[in-house]
């Protein structure tokens, strides 16, 4: 099974998930609640929720969460993300914020598809007009990443 069919067939487990992860939010300074989820090489899906701080700048998002929870468990480490999906209370979907972008850019590959699901996408009324998917790439045309580097031959 190639890999668009096998995130497919995940697709609606990975999006409950990020619907789910609005749950774990910390947000009584924007109320904004935003949950995220990672699907793995292995059908693994690891959530992510923002976390904010009286300081603000301290704050960190939905799919930073979800990242950091993934490279500290040494489980899943090496496995690969092939999908992310990101959610929010909002009527319109929740693209990721620049720096989030970045981030997942580290992590993924450009054409990785996002799932934004909106309008109260729910598992049981799923449709295709509910759910913005990009790639990465779409949301962060030209990007810089690892591979720009030039690293190899120096014990990465």
């Amino acid at each position: 099974m190639d890999r668009a069919a096998w995130v497919a067939e995940h697709r609606v487990r990975l999006l409950e998930q990020a619907v789910d992860a609005k749950n774990l939010s910390y947000s009584p300074y924007s109320v904004f609640r935003v949950g995220a989820a990672l699907l793995l090489d292995d059908g693994t899906i690891v959530q992510g929720a923002n976390v904010e701080n009286a300081s603000y700048g301290a704050c960190i998002c939905a799919e930073r969460s979800a990242i950091c929870r993934k490279m500290v468990d040494a489980d899943l480490r090496t496995k690969q993300i092939v999908a992310v999906a990101v959610s929010s209370d909002n009527e319109a979907p929740c693209t990721p914020c620049g720096i989030c972008r970045q981030v997942v850019r580290e992590f993924c590959t450009p054409s990785t598809p996002i799932f934004m699901p909106y309008k109260q996408w729910t598992a049981e009324a799923d449709r295709p007009e509910h759910v913005l998917v990009c790639t990465l790439e779409q949301l962060l045309p030209h990007s810089f990443g690892p591979d720009m580097l030039h690293l190899e031959g120096r014990g990465t």
